[in-house]
């Protein structure tokens, strides 16, 4: 999945960075509110993590412009504002969850993949499909019960497609989810990714299938279904 950091202070933004990395993250980082509102028109993020102290202006206003042109993307508020007022407006203005610096880094994953799980996208902490089941908090894919050992990029490719079961996914969605702005991606990523992954599923014994939908995307799904 695919996060936008906003965080002007470069030693946190990249602990942060290769943090949310480690657990299966692809991670573009803005350190003012100017980058983070060029990064969030070209791009689809899977949750947002805003700094509201931002150099050129209040990471606020980011938020505010989020929600005016109708941007539901999770947002979840990093600020050394520790108040109760500030941790309401921030709330009513549009933010998904609060955290005050300085903070745990182990909260900070906690409250993201809650954000992450939260209705009108996302279904719960344990996908399954067939008898392949994945624990989004836990980054373990299981198969007939029993743990299976995958990748950072398998897992977090296998829980974009799980998340829509049984419906097509796009191809540059899920390029957007896999990869962040830093990385170089060749035209094939995403093909050699599924590609893997399908390797690796029937490896597993897994009794799914990822279906190519030519000019649209990719569809996984049970494959005695049907």
């Amino acid at each position: 999945m695919r996060l936008l950091v906003v965080e002007d202070n470069e030693e946190l933004s990249e602990l942060l960075r290769k943090g949310l990395e480690a657990e299966g993250f692809a991670v573009d980082q803005a350190e003012t509110a100017e980058d983070a509102s060029s990064a969030l028109k070209d791009a689809r993020y899977a949750a947002v993590i805003l700094d509201l102290g931002l150099p050129d202006r209040d990471g606020a206003s980011v938020l505010r412009e989020m929600r005016g042109r109708k941007d539901g993307t999770p947002v979840l508020v990093l600020t050394a504002r520790g108040g109760l007022h500030e941790r309401v407006a921030g709330l009513q203005g549009g933010a998904d969850d609060y955290l005050v610096k300085p903070f745990a880094f182990e909260e900070l994953v906690a409250r993201l993949r809650a954000l992450l799980r939260r209705p009108g996208e996302m279904l719960g902490r344990v996908l399954q499909t067939a008898n392949l089941a994945l624990d989004t908090d836990g980054r373990q894919a299981f198969v007939d019960g029993r743990a299976e050992l995958m990748s950072a990029q398998e897992l977090t490719l296998l829980e974009v497609l799980l998340r829509r079961s049984g419906k097509v996914v796009p191809k540059s969605y899920i390029e957007d989810q896999l990869f962040g702005m830093t990385s170089e991606v060749g035209k094939s990523a995403v093909e050699v990714s599924i590609y893997r992954l399908r390797k690796r599923l029937e490896t597993m014994g897994a009794r799914v299938e990822i279906h190519t939908v030519r000019g649209l995307g990719y569809l996984l799904a049970d494959a005695g279904a049907g």
